[in-house]
């Protein structure tokens, strides 16, 4: 984060980061199950790159700007330790929440056609959030939890290690490989979403948009994808802290 720049700014940049993610990410997802689609089919390899890039670009852009959190766990994470001031978690966290929105709407205004052709109301509410495959919510948990503290403590020690103190680029292009990689290999068992920006946001919408076939929204799995994460921030970014910060 750069205190040369305002907090609107800073925010600004945390409510178009985190639309990225999802446009980049979940429209990957749109692009594998939704019928008629170009990548209809494509597997899980391609979303597991979509969400790659997705946090690689943003991270590029605003990593020197707002520090591109571009999620509620790892603001509150950071806050938690000391390392972010509180008085900006609210207007951070508000941003990514909105972002995450507007980058599913985008998805959906995009992707209409596609989503309208595609009767099964599972694939459909996989292009906005998550479920865990064993219906479980105990399994997405740990799922959940594993993915979001290798990814906060795994992203703080990229950022920090004395290899790419010089190089900020380099580092931020390396979390997107962090994300990559986690989403191949937790990508299994629930998605995963990592990040309740991620998750809560495009559910929020799944729910009230009028979509042609619309099942539930599973709001009964709905808090694991938001819980898990933030706990895992406060896991994930405490060990790096008390490791090597």
């Amino acid at each position: 984060m750069d205190p040369d720049y305002s907090l609107a700014v800073r925010a600004a940049c945390e409510f178009i980061g985190t639309a990225i993610l999802i446009i980049i990410g979940n429209g990957t997802v749109a692009n594998v199950h939704l019928k008629g689609s170009k990548g209809y089919g494509g597997g899980w390899s391609l979303i597991a790159m979509g969400y790659g890039f997705g946090v690689m670009i943003p991270a590029l852009m605003f990593g020197g700007i707002s520090g591109n959190h571009i999620n509620p766990a790892f603001t509150i994470g950071l806050a938690t330790w000391g390392m972010f001031p509180w008085a900006d978690v609210a207007p951070y966290v508000v941003a990514q929440m909105l972002g995450a929105m507007a980058g599913q709407l985008a998805i959906v205004a995009t992707h209409k056609p596609y989503y309208d052709r595609t009767e099964n109301v599972d694939d459909v509410l996989a292009t906005f959030s998550t479920v865990n495959a064993a219906h479980s919510r105990l399994n997405g948990f740990a799922n959940e939890l594993l993915g979001s503290v290798i990814l906060f403590s795994c992203a703080l020690a990229i950022i920090n290690s004395p290899l790419t103190t010089t190089e900020p680029g380099l580092a931020h292009l390396a979390l997107g490989f962090l994300v990559w990689g986690l989403v191949a290999g937790l990508g299994g068992p629930t998605g995963p979403a990592l990040n309740p920006a991620r998750d809560l946001g495009p559910r929020i919408v799944h729910a009230l948009l009028p979509l042609k076939h619309k099942g539930p929204s599973d709001w009964g799995y709905a808090w694991v994808p938001v819980v898990a994460p933030l706990l895992a921030g406060l896991i994930g970014v405490g060990c790096w802290k008390l490791l090597l910060g």
